[in-house]
């Protein structure tokens, strides 16, 4: 039986989930998921639990948030004067927003704080400080 190697393009159903169970994305009732192994697309831990599995073998693996996305980041964390919010956006607390950064790319960022003087924004992946567990599937090999 082959296994999956480094350079393979693999084929791998998944469900990924918080340390609490929260399920927070899933391949059910989707095509499954293709990448090449090792070419760097895909989180560390995720990409490094495929390696050696053989089709049909299914894993559990916890990812610590280091190997996936992270630990949150204070720098991350950006204050905005609340006199510079756009007067149509009344910024709350989770409320999902959209920046431009310097390049004019699209960067999401989530409402942390609202005050009267200032607007906190985190613009951290919104699983960054998580562990990750994946169950994963591995359905082809090519």
């Amino acid at each position: 039986m082959s296994v999956a190697s480094k350079g393979d393009a693999v084929k791998v159903h998944y469900t990924g989930r918080l340390t609490d169970g929260t399920v927070f994305d899933s391949s059910e009732n989707r095509d499954p998921l293709g990448f090449t192994l090792g070419d760097g697309n895909m989180i560390k831990g995720f990409d490094a639990a495929v390696f050696g599995m053989g089709v049909g073998e299914e894993k559990s693996i916890t990812i610590p948030c280091v190997e996936a996305y992270g630990e949150k980041r204070e720098d991350m964390m950006l204050e905005i004067p609340i006199a510079q919010v756009p007067p149509n956006i009344k910024p709350e607390i989770g409320m999902e927003l959209s920046l431009q950064n310097q390049a004019g790319q699209p960067v999401p960022v989530k409402v942390a704080l609202v005050d009267e003087e200032k607007v906190t924004l985190d613009a951290n992946h919104p699983l960054a400080g998580q562990d990750l567990i994946f169950d994963i599937k591995l359905v082809e090999i090519a």
